[in-house]
């Protein structure tokens, strides 16, 4: 879900991650809190129109929400067994209207403004180093793409080879250049005096 902004000039787009942040947070709190999945029936609809009003398409939120599909393909028939029909349709609603708004946000906000925003939320917190936070969780941020290059690069490097082997074997590889890429970034904030 990290790094999938879909351009766009929709209210939600143009509308400050300072603003959309604070705002999925209150939602999120009142889908947790919906007494019934009449209520999360319509918080559904809501999102369903916020995408809409996004123009967001298709394919973006299919990318975005096709892991939600398998987490309520077991959650609804486990809840239905053990708490009844009603509870897990509840819980499976919960569950999606969450995840959908958190997509949403992600879909209309870049990246960067995103830690824009929370760094600028922490440096109003007494005692906390809001430069130091932001860094992390650019650093975060970049390391889930990075891995996953690495790992690609590695598959794709064994199959040009021909070879088949053991998760050891892949593994291997995947994380001694992952520490490499880690030494490399880590003598990157030390030239920058991150380390002070």
């Amino acid at each position: 879900m990290i790094g999938m902004y879909v351009p766009g000039t929709s209210v939600l787009h143009r509308m400050p991650a300072g603003a959309k942040l604070p705002a999925l947070a209150v939602l999120v709190v009142l889908a947790a809190a919906a007494p019934g999945w009449p209520w999360l029936a319509g918080g559904a609809v809501f999102t369903a129109a916020l995408f809409a009003l996004a123009r967001i398409p298709a394919s973006a939120l299919w990318r975005q929400l096709r892991p939600l599909a398998w987490i309520v393909a077991i959650t609804l028939p486990i809840n239905w067994i053990f708490t009844g029909f009603e509870h897990a349709v509840t819980v499976a609603l919960r569950i999606a209207v969450c995840v959908a708004l958190a997509a949403l946000v992600t879909l209309t906000t870049r990246v960067g403004d995103m830690l824009d925003a929370v760094q600028r939320g922490l440096s109003r917190v007494p005692r906390v180093d809001a430069e130091r936070i932001g860094l992390l969780l650019a650093m975060t941020i970049r390391a889930v793409p990075l891995i996953a290059e690495i790992v690609h690069a590695v598959l794709e490097a064994r199959r040009a080879r021909g070879a088949e082997g053991s998760l050891r074997a892949v593994a291997v590889p995947v994380v001694l250049r992952a520490l490499q890429a880690a030494d490399a970034m880590g003598e990157a904030l030390i030239a920058r005096g991150a380390d002070d």
